[in-house]
């Protein structure tokens, strides 16, 4: 059965007139045609009984055919109400909508409402959102490959990266460095932007690059993905510039034992808190605990992150196939932030990483 034929059947299934799909990502994954809409309408239009249309902006309409989507394709111009041409697309389909799906995590308010006016007697309190996440939560060995494509491109960021650090540079600028190589190698998008944090900057785990020069003896911070045919890379490392104090290294040292030991504990039928426990037990031990704020790790594949968190109170019992990221920190404000971050790929016996630069500690600046 194909994926959109699991829709398809999952419609059919609820009761539901039809499936409203809006996740740019739900649709790459199903389709293969990659978009940001923006403010633009984009969405997948699923029956019970019937072929699926995608409805998207007249600009796009080309691009959708080129993926060889096999199915109509409706497009619209921006001075054209989308609600109305969706409705109208609907009911040449003889469907009058009394229940309708959607992605409700990624459905507005506002479009919503949009959609309601043209359905005002149609429910809306179906979500395929828990279906859309367990159709994505086990990755085929195609999609594994994509993975390890990306990580490979991760690592190369990180060795351009480490060599650019220097006293007296920008992070802003190591960020333009590790962008223009990667570019220049035909890598033209990243997962996210890329993090370079210095010194007590990196105790901000979520702050973002910016003009603070980089000084001798400190720690900096790396976070790095990139994308490869729709799939993404996301790893962490931190490094050493010049000789960091006692206390950073310590820092570093019982980050690193935490990363260690959880990615060593994966293995299908570990439940996600207990993998979370095994490295927040091993830096709450060590008398840091109140420093690591955040979940161990969380999914991914084609968007960063991805459904399910590895944290306390997930019980769910990895399984083969499942990818995910294993980044521990430490972030002490005013101190210093250490992160050490490989994602993963749940193997039979236990799991694989997607990056392979050496997580011991790497001096740079030389």
């Amino acid at each position: 059965m194909t994926k959109g034929q699991q829709i398809q059947q999952w419609t059919a299934q609820q009761g539901a007139s039809l499936t409203y799909l809006s996740d740019p990502k739900t649709i790459e994954y199903l389709t293969g045609f990659s978009s940001d809409p923006v403010e633009r309408v984009l969405a997948m239009i699923v029956f019970p009984d019937q072929d699926p249309f995608i409805f998207c902006p007249a600009l796009e309409v080309e691009a959708v055919k080129d993926t060889g989507w096999r199915y109509p394709v409706v497009g619209y111009l921006d001075h054209e109400n989308p609600w109305a041409i969706i409705a109208d697309e609907v009911a040449k389909r003889h469907v009058t909508p009394t229940r309708v799906a959607l992605e409700k995590s990624n459905f507005t308010v506002a479009r919503l409402e949009d959609l309601q006016s043209q359905w005002p007697a149609a429910k809306f309190d179906l979500s395929i959102t828990s279906f859309i996440e367990q159709m994505r939560l086990i990755k085929s060995p195609d999609e594994i490959e994509k993975l390890k494509v990306a990580g490979k491109w991760d690592d190369f960021a990180f060795k351009v990266g480490f060599e650019a650090v220097k006293a007296g540079r920008t992070e802003q600028s190591v960020v333009a460095e590790i962008e223009y190589q990667l570019m220049k190698n035909g890598i033209m998008h990243v997962s996210f932007d890329p993090l370079v944090q210095a010194g007590a900057h990196a105790a901000e785990p979520h702050g973002e690059s910016n003009g603070t020069k980089f000084k001798e003896n400190e720690l900096v911070l790396f976070d790095l993905g990139t994308v490869w045919e729709g799939y993404i890379s996301d790893a962490s490392r931190t490094v050493a510039l010049g000789q960091p104090t006692e206390k950073e290294l310590d820092m570093y040292q019982v980050c690193l034992e935490a990363q260690l030991a959880a990615q060593a504990a994966v293995k299908p039928g570990i439940t996600a808190e207990a993998l979370d426990k095994v490295a927040r037990d091993i830096i709450t031990k060590a008398g840091y605990g109140e420093y690591f704020i955040h979940r161990l790790g969380h999914g991914m594949g084609m968007s960063e992150h991805e459904f399910p968190s590895i944290m306390e109170g997930n019980t769910m019992e990895l399984q083969e196939g499942m990818c995910f990221s294993i980044e521990p920190g430490i972030y002490i404000p005013g101190v210093a932030g250490v992160r050490i971050e490989d994602s993963v790929y749940v193997t039979k016996n236990g799991c694989e990483p997607f990056t392979h630069t050496s997580k011991d500690l790497t001096y740079v600046g030389d």
